[in-house]
């Protein structure tokens, strides 16, 4: 319920969200907004990982997913999922924002970015979370294919470690007693941009050396 309260405050297109129901595309719309522990209780019921009519699969966790009320260019989605301790698998809250359209030009910015990430570290605790988009995921910069991905905004809890000094425009910030977040740029990041894949790279190189970078023991 606090995460969905959050993204709202976030931006207004963040504010409206609705059960996809199981199985996907059948049924009738849920809305999420404004929160309910009653509906919120029960998607995360029915979210539980399972055979089709067998029993849940406890190790796999349960996932609850939600869209908000755009279409087309303005179709966003959220999934959020957690309880999962098998090997291999991992819990996760992956929100998709659209790349173009009115509102992406307003909620693709740093500052909103920040808030969003902002609201998962808030709502979730996770050891890292990552705003970037899949045009530099695919260019997969890491070092190795279990270190963290490292992204326009990028989050660090507190327990990975202390971030050092980073270059210029890289801004630093601490969210709560948490950890903090890292955003390395003002503007749009790009791939297209050679200077901030450069800054990027050479973020990680420095983020690496300190150790953050690395999985934990137990992440996947």
């Amino acid at each position: 319920m606090a995460f969905l309260d959050l993204l709202a405050a976030c931006d207004p297109f963040l504010a409206h969200w609705n059960k996809i129901p199981k199985p996907r595309g059948r049924g009738r719309k849920t809305p999420l907004m404004p929160p309910d522990l009653s509906i919120l209780t029960e998607a995360y019921r029915r979210g539980v990982n399972r055979e089709p009519g067998g029993p849940p699969i406890e190790d796999l966790g349960l996932t609850v997913s939600a869209y908000n009320d755009g279409i087309g260019e303005d179709f966003v989605s959220l999934m959020m999922r957690c309880g999962s301790y098998a090997k291999g698998m991992s819990n996760a809250c992956v929100l998709s924002l659209p790349s173009e359209g009115e509102n992406a030009e307003r909620v693709l910015t740093s500052s909103v970015l920040m808030e969003v990430v902002r609201s998962m570290a808030l709502a979730w605790a996770p050891d890292w979370a990552v705003a970037m988009s899949h045009a530099y995921r695919d260019m997969d910069d890491r070092q190795d294919t279990q270190d963290m991905w490292l992204g326009w905004v990028t989050y660090l809890a507190r327990h990975r470690g202390t971030v050092p000094p980073l270059p210029a425009p890289v801004r630093i910030e601490p969210v709560e007693d948490k950890g903090m977040l890292i955003v390395l740029t003002p503007e749009r990041f790009t791939v297209s941009n050679p200077e901030h894949v450069a800054l990027a790279r050479r973020v990680r190189e420095l983020l690496d050396r300190a150790g953050l970078l690395r999985p934990l023991r137990g992440e996947s």
